[in-house]
């Protein structure tokens, strides 16, 4: 028998009564503010074309690598939850099913316990579907079958969605080679929603990309430059960054395995390159080039005004089978100790002491956020910390987040909350969490007389809202 969903109005709140007090008042203030998502991967396609979803599977497992990692990790495989492999290669038949998969998906469903996932999907569940008994197996063609007949309706489509959860603003994430159609098509729109992208050029930079050739042959045809020049590359990045901001854009983001950056002189930045075009590629020059790269990106966002975002940390599909079979995002990511204060030093030199340049730090190796990405925003004009990001936006994680950054850099310093997920129904969800978290830490604050009750309902607010705005850069008319 199926017990009632776990959703209680104090979750997340801290245990002790009068910080719990505090932090009801606190979250209370913040808790329908609107939601300012600036970066996250959903699929503008889906906006665009105002389609409706057509299964709880495709829609809630399908695109989330949490959910199929966990799956994946307890033996269950890739192809009954209903995922293609590429060109079946591993000669496993998925099951086309998605009611097959969606229940093997509510079997399963005990292994989120305790997890973010599970936080996230319950409060889905019960807010959005308006479901009771959580899900397992006694529920889940019960599950399967209302969630399918709401996502046919009107109000469940993803504009309207987008309204219902009251986004102010939404950016997601397109390859420099992406056309932006369906940003066009938005553009074009009279829906007033307002869903921008942003500029990820890593296939065009990253010389050990799998399409790094091909798309920078089609990164010369879309700019109509010489990519086989330094001037020629560094101008087609140029005319590609104002295409983005044609459509919105109002930052691009660097996912590189290092934040290592360089400052090489012109003459050593050409020969580089025409080593890179030869194809005469060692993992030193691969390296030094995304170095080079990450400096040149940033003398662009102060020409262009586009807020930089570097996000490292994370051993990308370190799963070769899985990586070969189905391709990258499917849950084989796993993070990495990363070194900033000396990586970051040749960027900070040249642009370390302009406030005009936003460049906010990422990560997904915690132990430098006291030691290293505090100190360093701290000081620095041009930087601010990124929240606790994929492994780390969870309850503690977030809470780790303030608790090792809050006493070097302050709350200003950093750029309140992004979910950057795949998953459109988790983005309430997610920002909720992370304001009931920020709000049990600023009560602790109160409750230990090191803030007021007034800067710690100012501090909620501008964690909630106002910080994302200023530090993305969207005006009141965007």
């Amino acid at each position: 028998m199926a017990h009632p969903i776990n959703n209680h109005p104090d979750r997340l709140l801290p245990g002790n009564p009068s910080a719990r007090s505090m932090a009801r008042r606190l979250y209370l203030e913040v808790k329908d503010l609107p939601i300012v998502s600036p970066h996250g991967h959903t699929d503008p396609s889906w906006f665009a074309e105002n389609n409706c979803f057509t299964d709880p599977t495709k829609l809630l497992i399908a695109p989330d690598h949490y959910l199929l990692r966990m799956l994946y990790s307890q033996g269950i495989r890739l192809s009954e939850l209903g995922i293609r492999s590429k060109n079946n290669a591993n000669n496993e038949e998925s099951v086309n099913d998605p009611r097959t998969a969606w229940r093997l998906f509510a079997k399963n469903y005990y292994l989120f316990r305790g997890t973010p996932s599970a936080l996230w999907l319950n409060q889905t569940f019960a807010d959005f579907f308006k479901q009771s008994k959580e899900l397992d197996e006694t529920t889940a063609d019960d599950y399967f079958d209302s969630i399918s007949e709401q996502l046919q309706k009107e109000e469940s489509r993803p504009r309207q969605i987008f309204d219902r959860f009251n986004i102010e603003f939404l950016s997601t994430t397109e390859s420099a080679v992406d056309n932006l159609k369906y940003h066009q098509i938005l553009k074009d729109s009279d829906w007033n929603g307002k869903v921008v992208t942003t500029y990820r050029p890593d296939s065009v930079i990253d010389p050990e990309h799998t399409d790094f050739m091909k798309s920078l042959r089609l990164f010369g045809e879309m700019t109509g430059q010489d990519i086989h020049s330094w001037q020629g590359y560094l101008q087609a990045h140029r005319n590609r960054r104002a295409d983005f901001i044609a459509m919105g854009a109002t930052s691009s983001d660097h996912g590189h395995p290092t934040p290592r950056t360089a400052n090489l002189s012109t003459a050593n930045c050409e020969r580089l390159f025409d080593r890179i075009m030869a194809g005469k590629v060692s993992r030193e020059d691969a390296e030094l080039f995304r170095a080079q790269m990450l400096t040149e990106m940033a003398r662009m966002s102060l020409d262009d005004k586009l807020v930089m975002q570097i996000h490292v940390g994370s051993y990308r599909n370190h799963n070769e089978w899985m990586f070969q079979n189905y391709g990258g995002d499917k849950g084989a990511d796993i993070p990495i100790k990363v070194e900033y204060t000396t990586a970051l030093k040749p960027l900070l030199d040249c642009f370390g002491n302009n406030s005009d340049l936003n460049l906010i730090l990422f990560t997904l190796d915690e132990t430098n956020y006291s030691r290293e990405l505090a100190p360093l925003a701290g000081h620095y004009p041009c930087l601010r910390l990124g929240p606790a990001w994929w492994f780390n936006d969870s309850p503690a994680g977030i809470m780790r987040f303030r608790e090792q950054t809050t006493e070097t850099a302050g709350f200003y310093n950093t750029v309140g909350f992004n979910d950057d997920t795949r998953a459109l129904l988790s983005i309430p969800a997610r920002h909720d969490m992370s304001r009931r978290v920020d709000c049990a830490y600023l009560a602790g604050l109160v409750c230990e007389h090191r803030l007021s009750e007034d800067d710690a309902l100012e501090i909620a607010k501008d964690l909630t809202y106002n910080l994302s705005k200023q530090a993305y850069r969207i005006g009141n008319d965007t």
